[in-house]
């Protein structure tokens, strides 16, 4: 792209959840033109089932912004109401994957915000996996798509530090700002022209950010006691880590939101339970998880310590 100042940007704008809104936020408080704003269909949700706006949706109305909400990318009467948007760059933060037709379609091209440092953890979970691969560093890039998942030519990224006591929620929240950040940086250079690009580089291994099921949340309590840390902060606050609660016959489905790692030496089975009125441990290779935070089936998400009073354990009761 020239050095040479561009026409005035009119932008289309896709995303769907609360990250998406932070980028949407930065660029409607720096005046730039939002011409239209793509996202999800209402949908039920919810115990209720009633019928939800996503959150781009929800800022989007309030701030008075043309809103779009195709269920299909590639119809006639969609792509004919986004060529009348007459937009000239499109932006996507957190969306569903587009076909060429839509991402071919304005001439400054249509760059996307990845929650990871590229071409790492390329995927639909780039967050949950930095943590629960035991990542100590992360970031945000832009780059203009292509026609493969995330392996577009890279504009900017931005790097921050995963602490060991980040979350998978804690380090949304902080991408999440430093991605709106980038997303207006980037924003900048296209309209002044001075974009550099540059290719993604092909490192070995890359380590992939594939989405999240509920078989991948289970957890595994033979394995070390950083991994099993790791992997329940990665998954917290949502969709959460889960095990089974074996108390004498019953068992229990139980997800662990907040925990504790303690290094220890012991002489207790891996996955017994350590516990009394006020602690509730679960014993793994040399220390133990502190759990803080459970919620057992049909319940809301407690502290531990409430849901000791109604709940009678076993002597031996375990979690597997």
């Amino acid at each position: 792209m020239s050095s040479t100042k561009l026409d005035k940007l009119r932008i289309v704008f896709m995303g769907t959840p609360d990250f998406a809104v932070a980028s949407l936020a930065r660029l409607v408080e720096n005046n730039y033109q939002i011409v239209g704003v793509i996202t999800a269909p209402d949908r039920p949700a919810g115990r209720g089932r009633k019928i939800q706006q996503s959150a781009i949706k929800k800022y989007a109305t309030e701030a008075k912004l043309k809103v779009l909400q195709p269920t299909n990318l590639k119809s006639e009467a969609f792509l004919s109401e986004l060529a009348n948007l007459r937009a000239n760059l499109n932006i996507v933060v957190a969306f569903r994957m587009l076909p060429k037709v839509v991402w071919s379609l304005p001439k400054y091209g249509t760059f996307n915000l990845h929650a990871s440092l590229l071409p790492q953890y390329r995927g639909a979970a780039p967050i949950n996996w930095a943590i629960i691969n035991g990542e100590t560093e992360t970031g945000v890039t832009t780059f203009f798509i292509d026609d493969k998942i995330d392996t577009g030519e890279i504009i900017l990224q931005d790097k921050t530090k995963i602490n060991d006591s980040d979350t998978a929620g804690s380090l949304h929240d902080r991408l999440m700002d430093l991605g709106a950040e980038l997303v207006l940086q980037t924003v900048q250079k296209i309209q002044l022209g001075n974009v550099s690009k540059k290719k993604q580089k092909s490192e070995e291994p890359l380590k992939s950010a594939f989405k999240i099921h509920k078989e991948t949340c289970k957890i595994n309590w033979n394995t070390t006691k950083e991994n099993v840390y790791n992997h329940i902060r990665g998954l917290s606050p949502y969709p959460a880590a889960w095990t089974t609660l074996v108390n004498g016959e019953d068992k229990l489905y139980l997800k662990i939101h907040s925990i504790i790692l303690e290094h220890e030496d012991h002489n207790h089975l891996t996955g017994s339970l350590i516990f009394n009125k006020k602690e509730l441990k679960v014993a793994v290779d040399g220390g133990f998880i502190n759990l803080l935070e459970i919620q057992l089936p049909g319940k809301r998400r407690m502290k531990t310590i409430e849901v000791l009073n109604g709940l009678n354990l076993k002597e031996d009761a375990r979690v597997v």
